[in-house]
């Protein structure tokens, strides 16, 4: 048993974290580990580590991109809401979320709790943003126009928070989701991205946690 689980979507992102979270992390009695890129390996990943190591908690931090001026480059938040964008039908302008069809994503056999196109996050310490969840980064300013559309409250997107929240709540764990701010959504000139100060910002934001 871990008493808490660091989760990151990528080697990338994790090289960077642990020189900063090392030492907080070991003395919180936590782990680090990768659970993928996107949602589908996040999902599947996230519920394979969280039946190895059964932690008493869970956080998730990477990067994502801003959606909204409440999302400033080179800063992190802790989010209480978390979207999902791409499962549906359709797209750009047309296209239409699971709740938009009528179904629910998945219904917890024995709670009965039915996953919808937003997950609440009980233990969020921060903002009351929404994070959004998609299936493929925005590529334009016109991507971002269709996702805020259908999610109006979001100010920021990334591509696994949703799929994590998913498998803690099944299994019972708290997840907290952070995220540091590298670039804006759809502008795919990683020249303007600042990685490495989005997530020193997501770190520190941990440690004031920890």
């Amino acid at each position: 048993m871990t008493r808490l689980l660091i989760l990151v979507p990528t080697a990338f992102e994790l090289q960077r974290l642990q020189p900063t979270l090392a030492d907080t992390v070991r003395v919180a009695g936590g782990e680090f580990a990768v659970c993928g890129f996107g949602p589908i390996a996040s999902g599947i990943v996230s519920a394979q580590l969280i039946a190895k190591h059964l932690p008493e908690e869970v956080i998730l931090v990477g990067i994502a991109g801003a959606m909204n001026p409440k999302a400033a480059i080179e800063t992190a938040d802790c989010y209480s809401r978390i979207g999902c964008y791409g499962i549906g039908a359709g797209s750009g302008s047309a296209f239409q979320t699971a709740g938009d069809l009528g179904w629910s994503q998945f219904i917890d056999p024995q709670s009965g709790e039915a996953f919808d196109d937003t997950i609440e996050l009980e233990n969020a310490v921060g903002s009351q943003a929404m994070l959004l969840t998609v299936c493929a980064a925005s590529a334009s300013t016109s991507d971002v126009a269709d996702r805020l559309r259908r999610f109006p409250q979001a100010v920021a997107e990334d591509m696994e928070a949703f799929s994590v929240a998913m498998a803690c709540k099944l299994a019972r764990v708290p997840l907290v989701v952070i995220r540091g701010i590298s670039n804006i959504a759809g502008d795919r000139n990683k020249a303007n991205w600042k990685v490495d100060a989005a997530l020193k910002a997501a770190a520190e934001l941990i440690i004031s946690r920890l």
